[in-house]
C-alpha cells in the first residue's frame, strides 16, 4: 500500500470535531427555534428568531464542511 493512500489522521480528527459541532448547533438550533415560535408575544421573539435561524444555517455549514474534512482525509493526495 502506497503511502499517499493513507488516512490522514490529524484532519479526519479535525472532520470529527467539526460533525460533532454540527450535532450539538443541530439539537440546538431547532429547539431554540421551536421555543421562539411558540413565544410569538414576548419581548425577545425576534433577537431570538435570528439567533436560532443562524444556528440552524451554522448547523448545516458544518455539516458540509465536516464531511469535505473528511473525504479530503481519505481521498486527497499529498
Amino acid at each position: 500500500m502506497d503511502e499517499n493512500n493513507r488516512t490522514n489522521k490529524d484532519i479526519l480528527t479535525k472532520g470529527l470535531k467539526q460533525m460533532g459541532i454540527c450535532l450539538l448547533l443541530m439539537f440546538a438550533g431547532p429547539t431554540l427555534l421551536h421555543l421562539t415560535l411558540d413565544n410569538k408575544d414576548k419581548s425577545l421573539y425576534i433577537p431570538l428568531l435570528i439567533v436560532s435561524i443562524i444556528l440552524c444555517i451554522l448547523a448545516i455549514s458544518f455539516l458540509f464542511i465536516g464531511i469535505n474534512t473528511i473525504m479530503n482525509s481519505m481521498f486527497k493526495k499529498k
